[in-house]
């Protein structure tokens, strides 16, 4: 089966690759036409339709097309579900949501009851909105964040970040427009800038930081009332404003996750929701041929039940296998050193298929590289899992050098918050209680039971169970960036 595997996806990337080939080199390949009067001109054969497809080999492009087509399957769903809300407001009083081509705004930092979103944190203020830009662009407004860290983040359908907006960018204060791919109308005057989405499906993101503060968490509240989008037949060139801690409460459509993730993909039908990315999403550079391939498949399914039940049944065995063992952090990112990994092609993924599909299972929504690292570990230094059977200590000699800020958040084993009487989930910035060693060094401490008075300030409660860890640098500075600063060990004690 693994030899049958390699085979099939070795033809598929040779297929791809020749479509740069010189004619010279094509003497045995019966998929490639040279046009007599343009030596040059090279017609590629697509995968057939109409022939009987062996069901290994069914099986397999439908574990390639599971992987593949996850994450935008898992964006497709999201906004099916989010974007019913009726107007601006807080889903269960805990996510941000928004009609179509609108967008939701926190007051405060995200909820730790919220299974909406895994690995959410509470450095920030978060938004939320997504787009159907075949319909009209979007007005997206800023308002002047001063010296506060911020960042819109924009995603296309395959999780892409596109455009620039935020402080690392040096964003102005104005009216931003994002558009689709086709549209070619007229920007009106008094747009600061103008994002264009490869795809007709987008949605937004901003982050804004907060303190955490009464004074700062009073201090934010005009600047995020003023964080609004809309479509561009509103604009008139005036900052709008919504009091978005005054947003209703949106009642949630979907049932009780039981403490996991909402489960955004349901294998059980993901090939009646896979067809409409195939329709939608252009293929990248290189991608044809798995267009080519993931077509002939959906048509032999949608000609014969058989082989829609034969393709379903395997990925439904695939992800209680692969697709679930990603919640470990083991496989996502590359070694940091001391035991983490780090985000790889966070939010800029292009053709790196396991990252990407690794990043929509665990944490989806990351921002790009250069607007934050992630690093992550399940396990002590040495390899044993974080439990709180156990008690822990991680010590930075050096804090991660950012522009922006940094944190350490404690997750359960669903990437979500632990609930605790302290009500504390992360420590970094935003914390001004934390206390340095005698040194300068400052150890952070994570189990289920309190260090003591003395280092309380510094502690993550955790779950008795098993737990993870995870270290965000936004704005990093060159060693967070280049991978020469290495993330702290952690031990027990």
């Amino acid at each position: 089966m693994k030899k049958f595997i390699l085979t099939l996806l070795t033809v598929t990337v040779f297929t791809a690759c020749k479509k740069n080939a010189d004619t010279t080199e094509n003497t045995n390949s019966v998929a490639v036409e040279t046009a007599a009067e343009n030596k040059d001109s090279l017609r590629l054969a697509t995968a057939s339709t109409d022939v009987k497809l062996h069901p290994e080999y069914a099986k397999t492009l439908a574990r390639m097309a599971y992987i593949w087509g996850y994450p935008m399957v898992n964006m497709l769903n999201r906004k099916n579900t989010l974007a019913k809300a009726p107007e601006p407001g807080r889903m269960d009083g805990v996510l941000p949501v928004a009609p179509t081509g609108r967008i939701g705004m926190l007051y405060d930092y995200i909820n730790p009851a919220q299974t909406f979103i895994a690995c959410p944190n509470q450095d920030v203020v978060y938004g939320l909105g997504f787009f159907s830009l075949d319909e009209q662009p979007v007005v997206i407004q800023v308002p002047d964040f001063g010296k506060r860290f911020f960042v819109y983040a924009i995603y296309d359908a395959r999780t892409d970040q596109v455009g620039q907006l935020g402080q690392p960018y040096g964003s102005k204060p104005g009216f931003y427009l994002l558009k689709g791919p086709k549209w070619n109308g007229k920007v009106p005057d008094g747009i600061t800038g103008v994002l264009t989405s490869p795809t007709t499906l987008a949605n937004c993101i901003p982050r804004i930081f907060q303190d955490d503060t009464p004074e700062d968490k009073a201090a934010i509240q005009p600047l995020i009332n003023q964080v609004v989008v809309y479509p561009l037949s509103e604009f008139d060139g005036k900052m709008k404003t919504t009091v978005w801690k005054n947003a209703p409460i949106i009642p949630n459509p979907n049932p009780s996750t039981g403490g996991a993730e909402t489960k955004w993909v349901k294998p059980e039908v993901y090939f009646d929701q896979f067809p409409t990315v195939l329709e939608t999403v252009p293929p990248l550079p290189g991608e044809e041929s798995l267009y080519s391939q993931f077509k002939s498949l959906v048509a032999a399914a949608k000609k014969d039940p058989a082989v829609k039940k034969l393709i379903t049944d395997e990925v439904i065995a695939l992800d209680k296998t692969l697709i679930k063992d990603y919640i470990r952090w083991e496989y996502n990112g590359k070694p940091a050193g001391n035991g983490w990994n780090r985000s790889q092609n966070n939010a800029d993924w292009g053709l790196d298929y396991y990252n990407r599909i690794g990043s929509a299972k665990s944490n989806m929504f990351d921002n790009r590289p250069n607007e934050t690292q992630y690093f992550y570990i399940d396990t002590t230094t040495d390899g044993q899992e974080l439990t709180g059977n156990n008690n822990y200590k991680i010590t930075f000699k050096v804090l991660p050098p950012v522009k922006g800020f940094w944190s350490l958040t404690l997750y359960n084993k669903e990437h979500f918050f632990y609930p605790n009487d302290l009500k504390r989930y992360s420590l970094g910035t935003k914390n001004k209680t934390l206390k340095k060693n005698a040194d300068g060094t400052l150890t952070l401490y994570a189990g289920n039971k309190n260090p003591g008075a003395d280092k309380e300030s510094n502690w993550l409660p955790s779950p008795a169970e098993h737990f993870s860890l995870y270290i965000r640098a936004y704005w990093g500075d060159t060693a967070i960036i280049d991978g020469s600063w290495t993330p702290p060990v952690v031990e027990k004690y």
